[in-house]
C-alpha cells in the first residue's frame, strides 16, 4: 500500500489529469505530431491550423498527394484546386484518427458562411472523402461558421444525412440558442477572442479567470443547455491561458492547442469542477425560442460578437485564400515537371 495520502496524490497529478476527470480534452491543432503526449480524446482544425501546419516540411507529403488527387480529378484550375483542398483537410483528418480514440472536426471553407446549400454539400464531400478511406461519419464533426446559414445548413446536416456538426465562430447567447434549437450535436463557444475584444475595446486589461468575460460567456451558455436538457453538446475553444482552461473544468468538452496541453502537464495546482450539473439546474436563466429575425436582432445587440464572428469569418477566408495560393503554386510545379 502507498503511504502517499490521496491530497498529497492530487498534488503529484498534474492539472491536465485532473481535467480529464471532468471534461473531455481535446486537441486544437493541425500538427499531429504534436499530441500523442497528451493523449486527447478528440482534435480539432481549422483552416489557420492546416495552413500553418501544410508550411511544415514533415507534412509537405500530404500536401503533394492532395495536389496529386485535386489533378487526377480533373476539371477547371479553380476545381482542381477545390478538390485538392478537401482532400488536403480530410488527409490531416485521418492521420489525426490515427493518434486518438475519438472524433476529429474538419472545418468547411468559410467563404460559404452565408451560403446555406453550398455549406451542406461540402460537408458531405468531406464526409464522401472520409468515407472513402474506411472512416464511418461518426469520427468526424464537420465545423460550420455558427452564422444563421451555418446553423441551419447544421440542422439539415444532423436531421436529413445523420452528419454530426461543430458549430464554431460562436460568440453570442443568441448563437448558443439557435445551435441547441437546431438540435446540432456541438458547439463551440470562444473565450479568448471575446477576452480580446474586452481588452481592446475598454481600459481593463485584466480578468481573474472566473470573471473573464468569455469564461462567463461559456459557462451561461453550459448552464443554459443543461438547465433545459438539450443535447448539443458544449466544447470550450480559444483559449488564452491555462486560468481561462481551469476556470472551465467541468465543460464537456474543451479544445486546447499543444503549447497550452504543455502548460497543463507542468501544472500541478488541484482543479476542481466550476461547471456542474447542479449550478446549472439552479442557475436563474430563462428558455427562449429564437426565429429567424429574432436570432438576427438578439445578435446584433451584442456588438463584440458581431465584431468578432465577421472578423473570424475574415480570417479563416484568407487563410483559405494563402492556402489555395500555395496549393496553385505547387500544381504549377507539378504540371510542368517540376
Amino acid at each position: 500500500m502507498s503511504s502517499v495520502s490521496p491530497d498529497k496524490r492530487r498534488k503529484m497529478e498534474s492539472a491536465l489529469d485532473q481535467l480529464k476527470k471532468y471534461t473531455v480534452v481535446v486537441a486544437d491543432t493541425g500538427d499531429f505530431n504534436a499530441i500523442e503526449e497528451y493523449k486527447p480524446q478528440d482534435a480539432t482544425t481549422n483552416p489557420s491550423l492546416i495552413l500553418a501546419a501544410a508550411k511544415m516540411p514533415a507534412y509537405q507529403h500530404l500536401l503533394d498527394q492532395a495536389i496529386k488527387y485535386g489533378i487526377a480529378k480533373g476539371g477547371s484550375e479553380e476545381v482542381q484546386v477545390t478538390n485538392t483542398m478537401d482532400k488536403l483537410f480530410v488527409s490531416f483528418g485521418l492521420e489525426i484518427l490515427k493518434k486518438i480514440p475519438g472524433r476529429v472536426s474538419t472545418e468547411v471553407d468559410a467563404r460559404l458562411s452565408y451560403d446555406k446549400d453550398e455549406m451542406v454539400a461540402r460537408a458531405l464531400r468531406l464526409i464522401a472523402l472520409y468515407e472513402e478511406a474506411g472512416i464511418s461519419k461518426e469520427r468526424i464533426l464537420i465545423k460550420l461558421s455558427s452564422t444563421w446559414e451555418g446553423i441551419q445548413a447544421g440542422r439539415e446536416l444532423e436531421e436529413k444525412h445523420g452528419v454530426h456538426c461543430n458549430m464554431t465562430l460562436l460568440f453570442s447567447f443568441a448563437q448558443a440558442v439557435a445551435c441547441a434549437e437546431a438540435k446540432v450535436t456541438l458547439i463551440s463557444p470562444f473565450v479568448g477572442r471575446i477576452l480580446d475584444w474586452h481588452k481592446e475595446n475598454s481600459d481593463r486589461k485584466s480578468y481573474e479567470p472566473h470573471e473573464d468575460p468569455g469564461v462567463v460567456s461559456v459557462t451561461k451558455i453550459y448552464n443554459y443547455y443543461k438547465k433545459y436538457g438539450y443535447s448539443t453538446v458544449v466544447m470550450g475553444a480559444s483559449f488564452r491561458n491555462v486560468g481561462e482552461v481551469k476556470a472551465l473544468a467541468g465543460c464537456d468538452l474543451l479544445t486546447i492547442s499543444p503549447s497550452l496541453l504543455g502548460e497543463l502537464t507542468q501544472d500541478h495546482a488541484v482543479v476542481k469542477p466550476a461547471l456542474t450539473l447542479q449550478n446549472a439546474k439552479a442557475c436563474d436563466v430563462e428558455k427562449v425560442h429564437l426565429d429567424e429575425k429574432d436570432f438576427r436582432w438578439q445578435h446584433n445587440e451584442d456588438r463584440m460578437a458581431v465584431e468578432k464572428l465577421s472578423d473570424g469569418i475574415r480570417k479563416f477566408a484568407a487563410d483559405a485564400i494563402k492556402l489555395e495560393t500555395m496549393i496553385k503554386e505547387k500544381m504549377l510545379n507539378v504540371k510542368n515537371g517540376q
